[in-house]
C-alpha cells in the first residue's frame, strides 16, 4: 500500500543547526552530551551500571496508583510497571503537552519512536528490559498551545476561562463539540472509533490529565506504554532538595547560563534561558512564577508571597505546590525515573544540550538524547499529483518557487538570459577600459549604466517567465495544491494535521505502518507514499 523512502535531514530541513551538528558528531559539541544515540552509545552507558541504588519500590507504587486512575490501563502496561522493580530495567521517555485529541501528528511519531526504541534496545541488550514512558506535561499552563486540533481541513478549538495547570482543567466544557466531532469524522467504521474515543476520553473523565491518560492508553496501551504525571506529591517529595537549590541558591541559573555562553561562542542559538528561580507556585486555578523581591518570594500575578522560612516549610510539607519550569523539568524526570534516553524533537534536544553540566553538578544521570522519527505521509491524491508533475520525494521539501522552476525546466519553458548578461558585462568591461584611459572618474558612470542595463534584463526575464508560466497553469496549480496538502500553513504536515485524518483513511494500518517501518536509530526523514 505504501512505498517507504528516506531522505537525509539536510534535504528535508527539519533540524536546527545545533541538533544537525550533534547528529553529525561535530567534535565541538562533545562537551554537551555523554553518549551518542546509537547502539554503541547505549552499550557504553549500560556498562556504567546506572541507577544501581535507585528506589524502585517507591517508583512502582506511585506509577501503579496513577495507572489505576483510569479504567483502561492495560495489563501489558501494568506488567511494564512491575518490570521497573528489577535493577536491569530502565525507562526511555518522551514528554509532551496535553494537546486536545493528541494535537499534531508528531505526538504520535514521538510516542511510537519511544516504543520502538525500547523494543530495539531489548534486541540489542537481551539481559536488560526497557520500558517506554510518556511524561504528561500536566503542569503546563499554556492553554492556547493545546486547545485545538485540525483534521482534513476542519478544526476544533476549546475556549475556556479556566486558569492554572491544564491537567486540572475540567473537561465537561467539551460536550459542546459532540456534534462537531460527528460532522468532522463522518460515517465509517474508523470514524465511529474516533468519535467513541473522543467521548470516552473527554466526556467521561473530569479533568484533562485523566482524559489524556485514557486517550493515550487507548492508542498505545497494547505496547506496554507507561504514562507518568509529574504533578504528584509523592514524586515531588523526591525532588525537594533540587527545588531548594533552585529557589535559594539559583544553581540552574548559574550553571546553565555558563553552558549557554559556551554554545553562543560556537555560533549556536539556544532554545531556553534559565531564570534565577525556575519554579512556579501551583495551586487550584493558579500556576505562577515565583520571584524573589527583597527578602520575600512573591507569586507573580497574585497577592501571595512567602518568607524563606515559609517557603522551606511549604517544600517540606506540600512539595506538590512547587512546580518546575522547562529548565528544571528534565532534571525532575531524571531524578524520579531510571531513565537512560529522552526521545524528542529538534527544539527539545537543543535545550537538553544546555543541561549536561547542570546534571553533572547535581549528580543526576544525563540521558542519551534521541531524535524522534520524522514522517511525511503522501496520500494517493498527492502521489498522483507528484507523478503528473514529475516530482521525487526529495522535491517535496523544496520551496514552491523552486518546484515551479523545476516544472519550467522539465517543460523547457524557462526563460534565461545568462548568455545575454555575459555579453553585456563584456561590453561594459571594454567600455570601462577605454573610458578609464580618457578619464578615471568615468568608471563610476560606466558601472551605473551597467547596473541599469542588468536590471532591465532582469525585469524582461521575469516578464518572459511569467508569460511562459501562463502556459503551465495546470501544473503550477497542482504544485500549489500539493504543497498546501503536505505543508499546511507552510508547516510540515506532521506539525499541523491530527492523527485522525490518517486514521480515517487507513485505520489501524496507519499505526502498523509506523511500528513496522520506523527505526529509532535511522536518523533520516521518512516519506511513506501511498501507491
Amino acid at each position: 500500500m505504501f512505498k517507504k523512502e528516506t531522505i537525509p535531514f539536510n534535504q528535508s530541513g527539519v533540524l536546527n543547526p545545533l541538533v544537525k551538528d550533534y547528529l553529525n558528531k561535530d567534535k565541538q559539541l562533545l562537551p554537551f552530551y555523554t553518549h551518542f544515540p546509537d547502539a554503541a552509545g547505549f552499550s557504553n552507558l549500560l556498562q556504567t551500571k546506572p541507577y544501581a541504588s535507585f528506589n524502585r519500590i517507591a517508583l512502582v507504587e506511585l506509577l501503579q496508583t496513577q495507572a489505576k486512575s483510569v479504567a483502561n490501563t492495560s495489563e501489558i502496561s501494568f506488567n511494564s510497571i512491575q518490570k521497573l522493580k528489577d535493577t536491569n530495567t530502565f525507562t526511555v521517555t518522551t514528554g509532551h503537552q496535553l494537546c486536545l485529541f493528541t494535537g499534531p501528528l508528531y505526538f504520535i511519531y514521538k510516542v511510537i519512536s519511544t516504543i520502538n526504541l525500547a523494543e530495539k534496545l531489548k534486541k540489542h541488550f537481551p539481559d536488560h528490559d526497557f520500558v517506554p514512558v510518556y511524561w504528561m506535561a500536566s503542569e503546563d499552563h499554556d492553554f492556547e498551545e493545546i486547545n485545538h486540533f485540525h483534521s482534513n481541513g476542519k478544526s476544533i478549538q476549546w475556549k475556556s476561562e479556566q486558569k492554572g495547570a491544564v491537567g486540572e482543567f475540567n473537561t465537561s466544557e467539551l460536550i459542546v463539540f459532540q456534534t462537531q466531532i460527528q460532522e468532522m469524522f463522518g460515517i465509517s467504521i474508523h470514524a465511529n472509533f474516533l468519535k467513541q474515543l473522543f467521548e470516552a476520553a473527554y466526556l467521561k473523565h473530569s479533568n484533562l490529565s485523566d482524559a489524556t491518560r485514557y486517550l493515550v492508553n487507548a492508542l498505545f496501551g497494547d505496547k506496554g506504554l507507561v504514562i507518568i504525571d509529574g504533578n504528584d506529591a509523592g514524586f515531588k517529595a523526591q525532588f525537594k532538595s533540587q527545588l531548594e537549590k533552585d529557589l535559594f541558591h539559583n544553581t540552574a541559573f548559574e550553571i546553565v547560563n555558563q553552558s549557554i555562553a559556551s554554545l553562543h561562542k560556537l555560533g549556536y542559538h539556544t532554545q531556553v534561558n534559565p531564570r534565577p528561580i525556575n519554579c512556579f507556585y501551583h495551586d487550584k486555578g493558579l500556576r505562577s512564577r515565583l520571584e524573589k523581591v527583597g527578602e520575600e518570594f512573591k507569586v507573580l500575578d497574585s497577592t501571595l508571597s512567602f518568607t524563606k522560612q515559609e517557603l522551606e516549610h511549604l517544600i517540606q510539607n506540600h512539595p506538590e505546590k512547587i512546580s518546575p519550569n522547562v529548565v528544571l523539568r528534565p532534571l525532575y524526570q531524571q531524578v524520579i525515573l531510571p531513565n537512560i534516553a529522552y526521545v524528542g524533537g529538534p527544539g527539545e534536544l537543543a535545550y537538553w544540550l544546555e543541561f549536561k553540566d547542570f546534571f553533572e553538578r547535581s549528580k543526576v544521570h544525563f540521558p542519551i538524547l534521541m531524535p524522534r522519527n520524522f514522517v511525511m505521509l503522501v496520500d494517493k491524491l498527492s502521489s498522483s499529483k507528484m507523478k503528473k508533475v514529475h516530482l521525487t520525494t526529495s522535491d517535496l521539501f523544496k520551496t514552491e518557487l523552486a518546484l515551479v522552476q523545476h516544472i519550467q525546466e522539465d517543460k523547457n519553458a524557462l526563460f534565461e538570459a545568462a548568455a545575454e548578461i555575459k555579453i553585456l558585462q563584456n561590453v561594459y568591461k571594454k567600455l570601462n577600459e577605454r573610458l578609464s584611459k580618457i578619464d578615471t572618474t568615468l568608471s563610476g558612470s560606466v558601472a551605473a549604466e551597467e547596473k541599469k542595463s542588468l536590471n532591465g534584463i532582469d525585469r524582461l526575464s521575469k516578464k518572459g517567465n511569467r508569460a511562459l508560466r501562463r502556459g503551465l497553469d495546470t501544473e503550477i496549480r497542482q504544485i500549489k495544491e500539493l504543497k498546501e496538502r503536505l505543508f499546511p500553513t507552510k508547516d510540515p504536515q506532521e506539525r499541523y494535521e491530527n492523527f485522525s485524518s490518517a486514521y480515517l483513511a487507513y485505520g489501524k494500518l496507519f499505526f502498523k505502518l509506523l511500528y513496522e517501518n520506523l527505526d529509532p536509530f535511522l536518523q533520516e526523514q521518512y516519506v511513506f507514499t501511498e501507491e
